[in-house]
């Protein structure tokens, strides 16, 4: 979702109904330094052929992420 809408009264409203992991997801999209963070560590996966499950599990645990079924 493009950035300016954001703070639309119909994302409000979206955001208000979401459980705690929805809105845990929906911060770290909306966190520039995560967004960065996240681009970063693509980037190594991409161009330096860094081992994508650990740079994705550092990324993890950096924003301290856990990812349960």
């Amino acid at each position: 979702m493009p950035t300016q809408y954001w703070r639309s009264p119909e994302t409000i409203e979206r955001l208000n109904c979401l459980e705690r992991p929805g809105f845990a997801l929906e911060f770290l999209r909306r966190n520039a330094d995560y967004r960065r963070d996240f681009a970063r560590t693509e980037r190594l996966i991409a161009h330096n052929g860094a081992d994508s499950e650990t740079a994705r599990t550092s990324l993890a645990r950096r924003w301290r992420l856990r990812c349960r079924p």
